[in-house]
């Protein structure tokens, strides 16, 4: 039995719409929260950690990302493109894209994530180049399970290259048969379906413009046969909804109603484009959103309603979306933006700082179909982001101290990150991972790709 103790916390925010609590214990036992109170026994063999002048939140969750991005930061090429024109330009650099490569990125991003006090993470893997081996989602999972990550792993698919009028390259697609075939094989290998679970497959075509109808049409058929969600890129440019209009005769949401994508068990990243009337379509299907403020800003996209899709019932959440699109993996950075983004395109109250928190939390584990996740309560899981407020960042703002770091400081990172009872980070360092050797093992193999 493992048990972990956070002793006088400071603030405790649980996300369950209580308010914030103050001065007391947070007790974890064998990956579940088991009590919260004043002066919690301390049991035989517990590890306590020093909860004074520390702001405890539930793990944040990231519902959209590139992991194997991470490697392709900073490209000077695409500093000013827009989605399509990055696309194209990154397509050559990932045409490398091997094993090691995956497995690096994947370290390199989930760390980051950690550090900002991410405990689970979705990714969406759809690159696969000709010659590269189809099990490149092992090496994700394998590594991401190595690190302690809750991990949702998206088999992402690409099968219409550039001779059939799509956008990718034609080495960098498979064919519907092999992406289907390979989806069974990971999803029987695994995805973990139990309550707690640190594993679970997601169903993930990559956009309108990368795959046919029939592969998105046998793709949902398929995860609702096996019960597992589905998620893919929609609404994020205006290019992706000329290539609808001109490619289907339809807008990218009703392209997608048609196919069967949406529902309770669908969500799409970014939907930056939604007219009122997809708005209420979305809310009446139970359809959610993965918004991604930093990435719509860097390639200049636009901004996702995130105000009229949650006044309309959207269920709403996070995300840091591709590290070559957003250049950092950090949850924290994506709640200030989120924050400060919506009181200029809607108003200055459009998104205060307790419902951003709930993107973050709540309202990401909803769109991930985790109901234990994303909240500190008895019986949740024992997954928490641990923030110091005794540092200089933080001078002045101790009147709400849950809303510190969404002000206040410019590269926060989490003391403590822990994940079903086990510290990943403590004291703001990776715990077991040694933070110069990735760095330098990663820009090895970066500088391969773009040579």
């Amino acid at each position: 039995m493992s048990r972990l103790l956070i002793r006088g916390i400071h603030t405790l925010v649980t996300a369950a719409g209580d308010d914030s609590l103050h001065d007391v214990d947070l007790s974890i036992v064998d990956g579940k929260v088991e009590a919260i109170g004043a002066d919690l026994e301390i049991g035989d063999g517990t590890r306590v950690i020093d909860g004074s002048w520390r702001v405890v939140y539930p793990g944040f969750i990231n519902t959209h990302h590139h992991l194997y991005q991470t490697l392709t930061r900073n490209v000077p090429e695409v500093h000013c493109a827009e989605l399509f024109d990055w696309l194209r330009t990154l397509y050559e650099v990932w045409r490398g894209l091997a094993a090691e490569a995956v497995e690096v990125s994947t370290e390199v991003g989930i760390a980051e994530l950690l550090l900002s006090g991410c405990t689970t993470t979705s990714d969406h893997l759809y690159l696969f180049p000709a010659g590269a081996p189809e099990e490149l989602l092992d090496v994700e999972i394998e590594t991401a399970r190595r690190m302690g990550m809750r991990f949702h792993p998206a088999r992402g698919s690409m099968n219409l290259g550039r001779s059939q009028g799509g956008l990718p390259p034609d080495d960098l697609v498979q064919s519907a048969d092999v992406i289907l075939r390979d989806c069974e094989r990971v999803i029987d290998k695994y995805h973990d379906p139990s309550p707690f679970s640190m594993c679970r497959v997601v169903l993930a075509p990559c956009s309108p413009f990368s795959v046919t109808t029939e592969l998105l049409e046998q793709t949902a058929i398929l995860g609702r046969e096996r019960g597992l969600r589905l998620h893919t890129h929609l609404a994020e440019s205006k290019d992706e909804n000329e290539f609808c209009l001109a490619t289907h005769d339809r807008r990218p949401l009703d392209y997608m109603i048609g196919t069967g994508w949406v529902g309770e068990d669908v969500w799409f990243a970014h939907g930056i484009y939604f007219e009122d009337e997809e708005i209420r379509q979305l809310a009446s299907t139970g359809t959610g959103i993965a918004h991604c403020p930093a990435s719509n800003l860097r390639l200049g996209s636009g901004v996702c309603k995130v105000p009229r899709l949650l006044e309309a019932g959207v269920n709403v959440g996070l995300a840091v979306d591709g590290s070559a699109s957003n250049d950092a993996s950090s949850m924290v950075r994506e709640m200030q933006l989120a924050l400060l983004l919506h009181r200029v395109t809607t108003a200055v109250d459009a998104l205060p700082p307790a419902q951003v928190l709930s993107l973050a939390t709540v309202g990401s584990a909803k769109l991930l179909g985790r109901p234990e996740l994303g909240r500190l309560t008895v019986g949740a899981a024992g997954d928490a982001a641990i923030f110091r407020l005794d540092r200089v960042d933080f001078a002045g703002a101790m009147r709400d101290p849950a809303s510190a770091i969404l002000y206040c400081g410019s590269a926060v990172r989490a003391d403590c990150t822990i994940v079903a009872g086990e510290v990943l980070v403590e004291n703001g360092h990776l715990v077991g991972i040694d933070e110069q050797r990735l760095f330098h093992r990663a820009n090895e193999i970066a500088a391969g790709l773009t040579r």
